[in-house]
């Protein structure tokens, strides 16, 4: 799950637990709100350590060449 999917199920977790008072007969929205919201939250904390995660760093020594210097001008 990505951090995208995460903020989405957040907001969705969120809108059905506190904004939709629908009476559905057997099905509790708010709960289903809530359980949404936590499993978002879990999402976004395990993406975002995922994310920082110390990724090996491969440095390269190469030889370049020196810049091209132009020649003075005598009249400056």
């Amino acid at each position: 799950m990505r951090i995208g999917t995460s903020i989405g199920l957040l907001a969705l977790g969120l809108i059905l637990a506190l904004a939709v008072r629908v009476d559905l007969g057997g099905i509790d929205l708010e709960l289903i709100g809530w359980i949404l919201t936590v499993v978002g939250l879990i999402g976004l904390v395990a993406s975002l350590v995922l994310a920082r995660q110390a990724r090996p760093v491969v440095r390269r020594e190469a030889e370049y060449p020196p810049p091209h210097t132009h020649p003075t001008d005598p009249r400056y």
